[in-house]
């Protein structure tokens, strides 16, 4: 909806919107080699082009000089052309992935190969919410075993921050949510304690700090 309503970016109408989605390859242009149809894949908004600084640092590896996330882009980068028409007039592509939509072109830098035997209906999320939580987490913030993480928010991005720090072997993880009903399910997950802002007078920051004597480590 966000960028439907086009906040934070110039408008670009017509456009297949959606970025989360998991699909089957049908055909491969040339030169592309590392995949070939039947090939299950996900598709990333934030590309890697495996060749660029970024691409093959460790530190900055989702910035990729040529696939870095655009939302302003509707075309393909080869040609400067939409993929998709309708009577004749161009369609535009969104962040270089247009996931609704039955059949989607993208860059090849803009997919991972997957197993075959991942359910498809359900690996979505992993496209984006998931590996960016759980990316955050280990990549970034990487709590070292024993340490404090504090989670704000416990949606898709939220939850998987959380494995990751309970991958990572943190003692406490803390949700913050004004959802109580969240919690129950969120300790699947990892989060040990959970705190909603709307039950204290005071910023919830503060609230950390007294739970912890200090404050977390992440």
């Amino acid at each position: 909806v966000y960028y439907w309503e086009c906040k934070g970016y110039t408008p670009l109408f017509p456009r297949i919107l959606g970025h989360e989605a998991s699909g089957i390859v049908e055909s491969v242009g040339e030169g592309v080699n590392d995949l070939k149809p039947g090939d299950h894949v996900l598709p990333i908004f934030t590309g890697e082009c495996k060749e660029c600084r970024h691409c093959l640092s460790e530190e900055s590896n989702n910035m990729c000089e040529l696939l870095r996330i655009n939302c302003d882009r509707g075309v393909m980068l080869a040609d400067g052309k939409t993929r998709f028409s309708i009577n004749g007039k161009p369609i535009y592509h969104f962040v270089g992935t247009s996931t609704f939509s039955q059949y989607t072109v993208v860059h090849v830098g803009q997919v991972a190969k997957i197993s075959p035997t991942a359910p498809l209906d359900k690996v979505c999320p992993i496209s984006c919410g998931i590996c960016t939580g759980f990316g955050a987490t280990v990549n970034v913030a990487k709590p070292k075993k024993g340490q404090t993480v504090a989670v704000f928010g416990l949606g898709a991005v939220g939850l998987a921050a959380a494995e990751g720090a309970r991958v990572c072997g943190a003692s406490r993880i803390i949700a913050v949510d004004v959802n109580p009903r969240r919690f129950e399910e969120a300790k699947r997950f990892g989060i040990t304690e959970f705190v909603n802002p709307k039950d204290y007078d005071k910023p919830v920051q503060e609230v950390i700090v007294e739970m912890t004597g200090g404050g977390v480590d992440r």
